[in-house]
């Protein structure tokens, strides 16, 4: 079945259930050319074993939607997914796992493939509908469908589902997910890079997404009753009154008292004593190993209860702080040797050490992947040992967590960065957090920007993040936000809205949620608690540094500009790069050339980078008529002798020009590896200069 839905301008195409037959849903949405197909695949079994929902969310680019053969010359094949490709998967999940009943333990996979691309028309967020629309349509339990738009401003005007030129110069990037619940609208995700804007921008924006989003959702629906199945009835999990009141008899107040306080650590052995004190006294008493399973699941579903319960009816936080109280923030630069910048930030128990090192143009990242090709001079990686946590676990390649953190606050800083012209350095940074207890990526933004400053990295100014969170209660409606949420809140809280910026402004935003969604009311106070926040974090790290160093550490590259003229750039070079190759023997120092005509000379030695500077302003110096040199005859010929006045520049002498009188032979007044002075007579359209010999 085809449907289509016109949206400012643009058009959606859908097909569903035509091409993956098998699959429990499917869909093809197109816009443009542009055109993705969405599956999903839901197991036929429980998944009893896991305390987990298992989902998996994939999406994956395909080379051949963009009409490209790309990787290594042996390997043509599509192999790890992009660090873009993670993300759009990140967002796709975060939308969708929260529309999933409750309990369900089944496996179930959602597939999203790229098949063409247009080059104008984002694939992500057709990845997104898509997903909502095989979800939608297929018999698996979901509560759908969403709504997602992509938004952003340029000249102060929005701009709905923007092309790739259309966001270059834009101030704001930002999508929107949503769903119509019980006739209220809310939304579910959130997550935007800006320019430093304020926060009433991102509500003119939420404005304008909303009844959109509202369209889309309204397309979706009369989809879903053309075509959608029936949904499969799932028996509903055993319930056992009995045990749950013997496992309270149990606890008494002691998990209430284990589980409230400030101190993770001492926490975390409370509650494994307890844990195992409750584990001994089930398997004692009943043979039934399922007993035990419900008991341990029973006691996660009682600690979201008392996190709710305390914080609506008391005001009471885990840790006792109050709702909208920071916990003690601390930071510190330079703390590693030898690196070029190095900055610490802690906030309570979460502590991230980010260490920056500088590079030259040669040391850029490649990208060659489907959307993106070309070269990319910041990262930002982040990495959480299992140290960090207090655990033991296999230390492999990031997942995508790390993937998606890293990049999150990449986004952030990006604003802040210096231009080319201006800082022409590779800069990577990486951030090890050390310490865990909630939102280690928020903490990853200061300790970069810490870092930046350390390094002497001319930013516009110091940023910094916060994670908001949320605690609801669904049957009366009563909620309250927190700021700062730790390890437990975000686990048993119901939001994670972070916000990363500056004093002139938001740089970034994302959010998800674990309830249904949130209003315009809660983005609103979110946004102005997560301000508060972040002013409050400044002035603490601007105490520790308030401006980038003067002088770039001693350890690091030095780096030298240099404009020539494009012309020059195959004299620079030189046959088979003779020339060039050359200068960096000599020297030692790392050469870079633009098309543009400008080099850069990156060495770890001021004095190497400098010669190396001397000669390429040598070689490509443009030579003009009247000017006198010291040259070496360097080749003779019966009408003339070739003289290089210049390193890789030759003129000739002609023969004429040898001497006031008649010259016989050539050799007669000079020999090759003769040092003579010559004037430059002209240099043709050609660039060949005509020398005369001076006596």
């Amino acid at each position: 079945m085809k449907f289509s839905l016109k949206l400012d301008g643009k058009n959606i195409e859908v097909e569903t259930n035509s091409l993956a037959e098998q699959a429990n849903g499917s869909a093809l949405v197109r816009c443009g050319d542009t055109l993705v197909l969405a599956t999903c695949v839901m197991s036929r079994q429980n998944r009893e074993d896991l305390d987990f929902f298992p989902l998996f969310v994939e999406y994956q680019e395909k080379y051949y939607a963009a009409g490209k053969i790309k990787g290594p010359r042996y390997i043509k094949r599509e192999s790890r997914p992009s660090d873009e490709a993670v993300c759009n998967g990140r967002l796709i999940d975060r939308c969708i796992r929260p529309r999933f009943p409750k309990g369900l333990k089944r496996e179930i996979q959602v597939i999203i493939t790229v098949l063409s691309w247009d080059g104008e028309n984002d694939p992500d967020l057709l990845g997104l509908i898509a997903s909502s629309i095989a979800l939608s349509i297929s018999d698996i339990p979901w509560n759908g469908p969403l709504g997602a738009v992509r938004v952003c401003r340029k000249d102060n005007n929005f701009i709905l589902s923007p092309s790739y030129e259309q966001k270059e110069g834009a101030d704001m990037d930002i999508v929107f997910a949503g769903l119509c619940h019980d006739k209220e609208f809310l939304i579910n995700m959130i997550e935007g890079s800006f320019q430093q804007i304020e926060e009433k921008a991102i509500l003119e924006a939420y404005d304008f997404a909303e009844k959109r989003i509202k369209k889309i959702i309204d397309f979706q629906n009369d989809i879903k009753k053309k075509a959608g199945k029936e949904k499969t009835v799932l028996e509903p999990s055993a319930q056992d009154p009995d045990l749950e009141k013997e496992i309270k008899k149990f606890l008494n107040d002691k998990f209430e008292k284990a589980f409230f306080q400030k101190d993770k650590i001492k926490r975390s052995e409370q509650l494994d004593d307890l844990t195992k004190e409750l584990s001994f006294f089930i398997e004692d008493k009943y043979e039934d190993n399922n007993k035990l399973k419900y008991a341990l699941s029973f006691l996660d579903e009682e600690a979201d209860r008392l996190v709710h319960e305390n914080v609506i009816k008391y005001d009471k936080r885990v840790d006792a702080r109050k709702l909208d109280e920071v916990r003690k923030i601390a930071s510190e630069v330079g703390l590693i040797p030898r690196t070029h910048g190095s900055g610490l930030f802690s906030r309570g128990q979460t502590k991230a050490l980010s260490i920056l090192t500088l590079g030259g143009p040669g040391d850029q990242q490649l990208i060659e992947g489907m959307e993106i090709v070309g070269d990319k001079r910041f990262m930002h990686h982040y990495n959480f040992p299992p140290y960090s946590s207090g655990e033991v676990k296999p230390v492999r390649g990031p997942g995508r967590r790390e993937i998606g953190h890293g990049v999150l606050a990449e986004k952030a800083l990006l604003p802040l960065l210096p231009n080319v012209e201006e800082f022409p350095y590779t800069i990577r940074i990486v951030s090890e957090i050390v310490s865990s207890n909630g939102s280690t990526s928020m903490a990853s933004v200061s300790g970069c920007s810490l870092a930046l400053m350390d390094a002497g990295v001319p930013v516009k100014g110091l940023a910094t993040g916060i994670a908001i969170g949320l605690i609801k209660d669904e049957e009366t409606g009563k909620y309250k936000l927190l700021t700062d949420i730790q390890g437990p809140e975000d686990h048993h809280g119901d939001m994670d809205f972070k916000v990363a910026g500056t004093r002139q402004g938001i740089t970034v935003v994302q959010m998800d949620v674990k309830v249904d969604g949130i209003s315009r009311k809660i983005i609103e106070g979110a946004l102005d608690r997560a301000k508060k926040a972040r002013f409050e974090l400044l002035d603490v790290m601007e105490k520790t540094i308030s401006k980038p160093r003067a002088e770039l550490s001693p350890y690091a590259p030095r780096i030298f500009t240099i404009q020539i003229n494009p012309d020059k750039i195959g004299e620079l070079i030189g046959p088979g790069g003779k020339v060039i190759n050359k200068i960096i023997d000599e020297t030692g120092a790392e050469i870079d050339i633009q098309d543009s005509g400008l080099v850069f000379v990156t060495s770890e030695k001021k004095e190497a980078a400098e010669k190396a500077v001397d000669l390429i302003k040598n070689i490509t110096r443009e030579v003009k008529a009247g000017e006198v040199f010291q040259g070496k005859v360097k080749t003779i010929l019966d009408f003339g002798a070739f003289v290089e006045i210049l390193p890789g520049q030759d003129g000739l002498i002609h023969i004429s020009k040898l001497s006031d009188k008649r010259v016989e032979k050539v050799e007669d007044v000079v020999k090759i590896g003769d040092v003579v002075s010559v004037k430059v007579i002209s240099v043709d359209d050609q660039g060949r200069i005509n020398l005369t010999l001076l006596k």
